[in-house]
């Protein structure tokens, strides 16, 4: 199967069913058939062949979404590009990708070199909207997307039909309900990320409508969620903290259309978590993998939220099972599986899994070993495979030859009720080699007593994990996926240094 099969079958059997809203505008299946099949052919008319590349610059919006089934359609390779990357790191993924063409919004394409938009190219010429009679494989590249970038040079990760599917497919089976034609799913996360691409890829394989927005603002989603009958939204820790204490009548308004939300992506207070599944009285999902994985790989579902708030306060740390045909392994450095609840590399083996990256062979290589992907995160897994994410592998701080997770001491930091958001990291010290390091963000109008705040973690760390000092700042640096860009809180603490450990 491939990506606009579903797409094309609800264009034809359902042609009138809502494919798409943004704000007042809604586009029907056969109407976003016909658009996509107009994009594929000048595409085509364009010179582009299949398997040639086609980068992307752009927000939210209904032509961001259709055109990944258009490119589908032309055997074209998109590469989406997140708007806010400057023109320089634009550039660079641009010439790394190779690709033969760049689109980009209007308000965007005069900035960029090389550019041009969307609707220049369709007005080139007179494009038909019948299908494009290009021969697609299942095992062809759908799409080249690129890593964040958050701790080096982003690397472009080839996803096929086939693994984007059955990711889709993985996902679907963790869910308590069936997708219904009609359905109205709220996309908020950026559409060039992996998570909301397979949300969104999701709601169409069942007929549902995509409710775009721009971007996220607590308000709007808040509304939307209670307002616009949404069944179902993806949305990221700090989105889901935002909704509750940025939006003043959020507990007092009515989601009865609401069925569920789900997150991921990084961290999340368990007291936050509480708190979302009290307001919003739906069913909670968390999701665990990487943009290599094509999206999931772990699935904590509804039961096990359910299941925590009545007895199981652990599973609340855990990001759940494997999904239906993938394998976790918690592994040593030399690739020994390691018993139950003993903290390691997470290894992962399934069809969802990417191809390799882009011209990067040896990354390949390092990434992929006898068809295991290794994620680079650290964790364990329990005696019943629950996964536990500790933290990212660079991301742990050595201190005097200890290993300290900074997710372990980010929650510890959350459970202080002035502390809405927390990041930590690892700065230099003469005598441990590296100390342990917190930024953190009060709640509204609330002040933060560092003093009381160190003797807070003292109490709930050992003392080799507690943060030696504490940053309060107004916000913390985070991409567009909504990860905290650590490399950014090192940077004022390592410069100078030749090596990123003391």
């Amino acid at each position: 199967m491939l990506l606009h099969d579903r797409f094309d079958y609800y264009a034809r059997a359902r042609g009138q069913l809502p494919f798409a809203q943004h704000d007042s505008r809604v586009v029907t299946y056969a109407e976003s058939r016909r658009l996509a099949n107009r994009m594929a052919n000048a595409f085509i008319a364009a010179g582009l062949g299949p398997g040639d590349r086609l980068a992307y610059v752009g927000g939210n919006s209904i032509e961001a979404a259709v055109l990944y089934f258009a490119c589908s359609k032309a055997g074209v390779v998109p590469v989406p590009l997140n708007p806010r990357l400057t023109a320089a790191e634009i550039a660079f993924i641009v010439h790394d990708s190779g690709a033969r063409m760049l689109i980009a919004e209007p308000e965007l394409a005069d900035a960029i070199e090389g550019a041009t938009t969307l609707e220049s190219l369709l007005a080139s010429g007179a494009h038909s909207d019948d299908d494009p009679t290009v021969r697609v494989d299942p095992d062809d590249v759908l799409y080249q997307m690129y890593t964040s970038g958050t701790t080096g040079l982003p690397k472009g990760v080839l996803l096929t039909h086939r693994s984007v599917l059955t990711n889709c497919a993985q996902v679907s089976c963790g869910l308590s309900y069936a997708i219904e034609p009609g359905d109205r799913w709220l996309i908020v996360a950026p559409l060039f990320h992996a998570a909301a691409v397979i949300t969104a890829f999701n709601c169409v394989f069942g007929g549902g409508c995509l409710v775009i927005q721009r971007g996220f603002d607590p308000v709007a989603v808040v509304r939307a969620l209670s307002e616009e009958r949404i069944s179902l939204t993806t949305l990221v820790p700090v989105m889901i903290q935002a909704c509750l204490v940025g939006v003043p009548d959020a507990a007092e308004r009515d989601y009865a259309a609401l069925r569920a939300i789900a997150y991921g992506g990084s961290v999340i207070a368990e007291s936050t978590l509480r708190r979302a599944m009290e307001v919003f009285g739906c069913d909670f999902y968390q999701g665990f993998g990487q943009t290599e994985s094509s999206a999931g790989l772990t699935y904590l579902t509804e039961l096990d939220h359910r299941a925590a708030l009545d007895g199981r306060p652990d599973l609340l740390a855990s990001c759940g099972q494997p999904l239906p045909g993938t394998e976790i392994r918690i592994v040593d450095a030399v690739g020994n599986s390691l018993p139950p609840d003993r903290v390691g590399e997470i290894v992962a083996r399934g069809p969802q899994v990417m191809l390799g990256y882009w011209n990067r062979p040896e990354d390949t290589a390092a990434t992929l070993r006898d068809g295991w992907l290794w994620t680079g995160d650290a964790g364990s897994l329990d005696k019943d495979g629950y996964l536990t994410i500790r933290d990212r592998l660079r991301d742990m701080v050595v201190t005097g030859g200890e290993n300290v997770y900074p997710s372990e001491v980010e929650n510890a930091l959350l459970a202080h009720p002035s502390v809405a958001e927390a990041s930590v990291i690892g700065i230099p010290d003469e005598t441990w080699g590296e100390a342990v390091h917190a930024v953190v963000v009060p709640r509204p109008a609330m002040q933060i007593d560092v003093d009381g705040l160190l003797d807070h973690c003292k109490e709930r760390l050992a003392g080799f994990k507690a943060p030696r000092s504490i940053d309060v700042v107004d916000e913390l640096p985070r991409n567009a996926s909504g990860k905290v860009r650590k490399h950014v809180l090192r940077e004022p603490h390592w410069a100078g240094r030749t090596r990123g450990v003391s």
